[in-house]
């Protein structure tokens, strides 16, 4: 059963890395690194708290295991080009959250973004 609770930490944090992920996509998109790579290390994070800000998740490890493996399914439809079969328009919010290109970099950034997420000492 799903428990539902609000958590403002959870929601304040998932609002900073928002932030930093704009920052990234926009001020910081010149350089490759960050774009890159820290992006997506960043967007496993964001994923995390936004979840850990509307529901109760006790096994903070089989959260970061799904997250890890959304991730990839979402990188592994980037392969077969799902935002351009959905029509999708280059440059729109959706096409943007899709993606449209697969990378194995990718999937190792998600893979250090949630390592982080387990080495986070719990509060």
């Amino acid at each position: 059963m799903i428990k539902l609770k609000f958590s403002l930490t959870y929601f304040l944090i998932s609002l900073v890395i928002f932030i930093i992920e704009v920052l990234i996509a926009t001020i910081f998109s010149k350089i490759f690194f960050v774009r890159a790579y820290l992006g997506d290390v960043f967007v496993v994070m964001l994923l995390f708290t936004l979840v850990k800000s509307f529901i109760i998740i006790k096994n903070n490890y089989n959260l970061i295991l799904g997250i890890f493996l959304f991730s990839c399914l979402v990188e592994w439809t980037q392969y077969f080009h799902i935002a351009e079969k959905l029509e999708l328009q280059p440059g729109s919010i959706m096409y943007i959250i899709i993606g449209n290109s697969f990378s194995w970099i990718d999937i190792i950034c998600y893979a250090a973004g949630c390592l982080l997420l387990f080495l986070v000492p719990k509060k």
